[in-house]
C-alpha cells in the first residue's frame, strides 16, 4: 500500500470517528439540571416532566436595600426570588444577597455593614442549605471580631431565571466532543445500578423508595444527588453552639432563620443532623423545615427537581407561601397587600 492510500485510510477513519462523535453529542439533550450537567447524565432520563408553575416577572424584581421592609441573606437556593416572588406579590418589598459573595461569612460588624449600605427594613432573613451551614458558621465566628470582606450588594433582577417551561430539544452545539459518548455511558451505569452509585464527580444515583410517586422523571425509581449532601457530614450540636452565638450577636433587627434540608436529608436520610434540628427548634427562630419538606414531599411531585440539588419552581412558591404566613407572625401584612 502507497503512502498516500494509507494516508488516506488513516484520515478517512479519523473522519468517521469524529463524525460520529459528533452526531451523538449534538443529539444528547443538553443538561437542565446541575446535579445531570456535573454528572453527565442524560436528561432524556432525569430531566422532571411536570409543567412549572406561572412565572409572574415584576414579582422577580427586588427593591433597592434602601426600601426594603425585608432583607434575605441567601445561597443558591434563593437565586431565582421564585420564593421570594411570593413576598413580594403580598405587597413587601425586598431585596435578597448571597453568603457566597462575602466568602460565605457575616463578620461581627454585619449590622453596622448592613446600616451603611442604607438598610433600615424591619426584617433579616437568613437562609442556608443543610450542607453549608456549618462551613458558614465557622467562618463567621473566625470574624467575629473582623470586618466584612466587601460592601453590600444586591441585583433586583434574579441571579438564575425560573424556568418557565419544560426545556424542549436542541442540539447541543456548545458541549465537548466527546460529551454525548460520555453522557451515554453514565447513563446506561445510572439506568443498570441496582444501588447507589457515584456516577461522575459529585453526583450521585440514589433509589428512591416510592420514587415514582415523588418525581416526574422517566427513569423514576431513582434519582440524582449531591454527594457533599453526605460528604459535608451532618450538622451537629458543635454547629448548634455557633449557631447560638451567631444568632445571639445580631440585636439590631428582628431575624428570622431558613435552614433547608438537603434533597438527600428530605428523601432519603431524614435523621442526618437531628441533634441539630432538634436545638434549633427549641430557639424558635426560624420555622422547622426539615420536617415540613419530608412531610410535603410525599404530597408534591418534583418538590425538589430529579436531575438537580434545588427545590423546584413548584418546590419554590411552595416554600414562598409557607414563609409569608412567618414573616406575617412578625410583620402585618403591607398596606399595598393585594386581594
Amino acid at each position: 500500500m502507497s503512502p498516500a492510500k494509507l494516508w488516506l485510510r488513516v484520515f478517512f477513519a479519523g473522519f468517521v470517528v469524529i463524525t460520529a462523535l459528533l452526531v451523538v453529542t449534538l443529539l444528547t439533550p443538553v443538561p437542565y439540571g446541575d446535579l445531570s450537567r456535573i454528572g453527565r447524565v442524560s436528561d432524556h432520563e432525569f430531566g422532571w416532566k411536570l409543567q412549572p408553575p406561572p412565572v409572574v416577572e415584576q414579582d422577580l424584581i427586588e427593591s433597592p436595600v434602601s426600601q426594603a421592609d425585608i432583607l434575605i441573606v441567601g445561597d443558591s437556593f434563593s437565586m431565582t426570588h421564585q420564593w421570594q416572588a411570593v413576598l413580594v406579590h403580598a405587597g413587601y418589598r425586598v431585596t435578597t444577597t448571597y453568603w457566597a459573595t462575602y466568602s460565605e461569612a457575616l463578620c461581627g460588624d454585619v449590622d453596622a455593614w448592613l446600616a451603611e449600605a442604607g438598610f433600615h427594613g424591619k426584617l433579616v432573613i437568613f437562609q442556608s442549605v443543610e450542607r453549608l451551614l456549618d462551613e458558614r458558621m465557622q467562618k463567621s465566628e473566625a470574624c467575629v471580631n473582623g470586618r466584612m470582606s466587601r460592601k453590600f450588594t444586591a441585583k433586583p433582577e434574579p441571579f438564575i431565571h425560573p424556568f418557565t417551561a419544560v426545556p424542549g430539544f436542541e442540539l447541543n452545539w456548545t458541549a465537548r466532543l466527546t460529551s454525548g459518548l460520555v453522557t451515554y455511558r453514565n447513563t446506561r451505569r445510572a439506568k443498570e445500578t441496582r444501588s447507589d452509585v457515584l456516577i461522575s464527580r459529585a453526583t450521585m444515583v440514589r433509589l428512591v423508595p416510592d420514587g415514582c410517586d415523588r418525581f416526574s422523571h422517566r427513569l423514576c425509581d431513582r434519582a440524582l444527588f449531591y454527594a457533599d449532601d453526605v460528604d459535608n457530614g451532618p450538622l451537629t450540636l458543635k454547629t448548634l453552639e455557633r449557631f447560638k452565638a451567631f444568632t445571639a450577636a445580631r440585636k439590631a433587627t428582628p431575624l428570622l432563620w431558613m435552614v433547608i434540608p438537603n434533597k438527600t436529608t428530605t428523601y432519603l436520610k431524614p435523621d442526618y443532623s437531628r441533634e441539630f434540628v432538634d436545638g434549633f427548634n427549641k430557639l424558635g427562630v426560624g420555622p422547622d423545615l426539615f420536617s415540613l419538606m419530608r412531610e410535603q414531599r410525599l404530597t408534591m411531585r418534583d418538590l425538589y427537581f430529579p436531575n438537580d440539588t434545588h427545590l423546584s419552581t413548584h418546590g419554590q412558591v411552595f416554600l414562598g407561601q409557607f414563609m409569608l404566613q412567618e414573616v406575617r407572625k412578625i410583620l402585618p401584612p403591607p398596606a399595598s397587600t393585594p386581594p
